[in-house]
C-alpha cells in the first residue's frame, strides 16, 4: 500500500478552511450559540477525522430532524456531525455526560449572537 506523505497537513487544512467557511455562514442561519467539538476540536487528525458541531438553536422541530437544516442549508465539503439543541435544551443538559458536556469541556465557541 503506498503511503501518502503530508496527508495529515492537508486533511487539517481542508477542515481548518471548512470551519472557517462554515463560521461565516453561521450569523445567516438564526443561532444562538456554535461550538465546534470532537476530535478536530481536541487537534487529533486521521484520515477519516470529520468535523462535529454543537449547534444552539431555538426550534420546534424533533431533535432527529434538526441537523438537517444545516446540511441543507450548508452543504458540508467534509464529513460533518450536527448536534441540535434547544437553549433549554443546552442548558439542562450542560451537567450531564455528552455533546453539549463536551462543548463545554473543550469545545471551540466558533459562534454567538
Amino acid at each position: 500500500m503506498p503511503m501518502i506523505f503530508g496527508f495529515g497537513e492537508h486533511r487539517r487544512q481542508l477542515l481548518e478552511s471548512e470551519v472557517e467557511r462554515i463560521r461565516a455562514e453561521l450569523p445567516t442561519l438564526g443561532i444562538e450559540r456554535a461550538y465546534l467539538i470532537g476530535d478536530f476540536a481536541k487537534g487529533l487528525v486521521k484520515p477519516t477525522t470529520g468535523l462535529e458541531f454543537l449547534v444552539v438553536h431555538n426550534t420546534d422541530a424533533p431533535y432527529i430532524s434538526r441537523a438537517d437544516f444545516f446540511t441543507s442549508h450548508i452543504l458540508p465539503r467534509a464529513g460533518c456531525t450536527w448536534y441540535v439543541y434547544t437553549a433549554k435544551e443546552f442548558e439542562t443538559l450542560s451537567s450531564q455526560d455528552g455533546p453539549v458536556a463536551r462543548a463545554m469541556n473543550y469545545g471551540e465557541e466558533i459562534y454567538a449572537a
